[in-house]
């Protein structure tokens, strides 16, 4: 079994490693950046100094850039050092603003040597993810875990860390936590480097008794919650008056995720508007002379929380009435439809007038699209956790739509699978998926066999 100080000696020479790296890709590309704008390879004390400022800056600018990324998601780490290298030129080019000195360097160097680093510290981190994960899967630098608990969480865990061999961790042993002498013995032998903590929530009651267990234990003790009790709307962690908390049904769209939300829709939505909008105009007009009634149709949908929102779409279906508190889905060769009607709901170009809705604030590009009001008041009572689904704004596409879960769904199991893959987006949000469904939304195509 590996040691600890093995396992810690290993964890120096990774960050050490990493730092290096770092500092190389900054001086590689200054010089590089400088050699193509000058086309010379020597540089003045001035460039040199800015290189070097940048170096210490990236290096110090933040421990999140240099954390342990085992077991963790490799585009979070990317998605870290990015933000951190974009805001340490930013903090550069301003202060050489600042100060007056933004004539004695070239502004090709900076936008040149600004880009370049930013691959190459992308780059290098990639390999040195390629080279830790090879060596974890073929046994070196471990970390071994003692579980205690059981249960299907114990179950999970250890299906999980036997798949993924790249993380390093392997659980050498599981016991219950009843056996506190056990735990105690185990924990104070140091033959391994963490305790994970997964009790139910019917055996919290033992949680302190472990603790003391462990209270001479040099591992690295954690806890793991139960998921499998209480499904989560995202598996965040709040802190409330400096009070840890972890975040059962909360909305993952709160701080800086809301910011990067509202730029992605903002900026998307004007950009794809601009594009499209010669094609709103002709549908606009074929809806008009194919039909009577108006162009557009707009309904009451359920929001953000909650809230009563209204959504606009090109018509599709002639001008009717539903009886009070009845909505009746769309069907194949629905005789409602008008002569267009089909076609624009089978390529979903009815909902492209949703980007408006976007730019007011009231929809989001990808999210779990609205349903009905008088659905959710059905659908509601018979799908667990239904009502989370609106934790978020609606979007114009979604995980479930481009999961192939679009168009009517005219049984429970329907929905629910609909359900289960936008509480699936809460849970697992973030910039990067947002912007692979969008990818997917467009290669795939809005339309789907479903759609009526």
């Amino acid at each position: 079994m590996a040691t600890g100080r093995g396992v810690r000696e290993g964890n120096s020479i990774v960050s050490a490693s990493i730092v290096a790296m770092d500092a190389v890709a900054v001086w590689a590309s200054g010089f590089v950046a400088h050699r193509l704008r000058f086309d010379r390879w020597d540089i003045g004390p001035d460039y040199a100094s800015l290189i070097m400022a940048a170096t210490v800056l990236m290096i110090t600018i933040s421990s999140m850039v240099y954390r342990s990324f085992r077991g963790g998601a490799a585009l979070a780490m990317l998605g870290r050092v990015t933000l951190a290298w974009i805001a340490v030129w930013a903090v550069l080019v301003v202060w050489l603003a600042a100060i007056g000195a933004t004539g004695t360097y070239s502004r090709l160097f900076l936008f040149g040597w600004g880009i370049g680093t930013l691959a190459a510290l992308c780059m290098a981190r990639a390999f040195m993810v390629f080279l830790l994960r090879w060596f974890r899967s073929n046994g070196y630098n471990e970390r071994q875990v003692l579980l205690v608990g059981g249960g299907p969480l114990t179950a999970e865990l250890r299906r999980r860390i036997k798949r993924a061999t790249w993380t390093g961790y392997r659980i050498g042993r599981s016991v219950d936590p009843e056996q506190l002498a056990l735990i105690k013995s185990l924990g104070e032998k140091g033959g391994f480097h963490e305790v994970w903590i997964n009790l139910g929530i019917d055996k919290m009651n033992h949680m302190p008794a472990v603790l003391q267990a462990l209270h001479q234990s040099t591992a690295d003790v954690r806890m793991v919650p139960d998921v499998f009790t209480y499904r989560m709307a995202n598996h965040g962690t709040s802190s409330i008056a400096g009070v840890p908390m972890v975040d059962i049904s909360a909305s993952p769209m709160t701080g800086f995720n809301a910011v990067v939300k509202s730029v992605e829709d903002y900026l998307l939505a004007s950009i794809i508007l601009v594009l499209i909008s010669p094609v709103l105009v002709l549908i606009a007009l074929a809806v008009k002379l194919t039909s009577a009634g108006p162009v557009l149709y707009m309904q009451r949908r359920h929001g953000w929380n909650g809230e009563t929102i209204w959504i606009y779409k090109f018509r599709s279906m002639k001008v009717h009435k539903e009886a009070p508190g009845k909505v009746t889905q769309a069907q194949k060769n629905d005789p409602r439809l008008t002569p267009i009607g089909g076609f624009l709901r089978r390529t979903s170009l009815d909902e492209l007038p949703q980007f408006i809705n976007v730019l007011q604030g009231r929809m989001s590009i990808v999210g779990p699209r609205p349903h009905a009001m008088e659905h959710n008041h059905h659908y509601k009572e018979l799908i667990p956790r239904y009502m989370l689904r609106h934790k978020v704004k609606p979007g114009i596409t979604g995980w479930a739509q481009v999961n192939g879960f679009r168009g009517e769904t005219d049984t429970v199991d329907k929905m629910q699978a609909r359900v289960e893959h936008d509480l699936m987006y809460l849970e697992r949000w973030s910039l990067w998926l947002d912007l692979r469904i969008v990818a997917m939304t467009i290669f795939k195509g809005f339309g789907g066999r479903n759609a009526y």
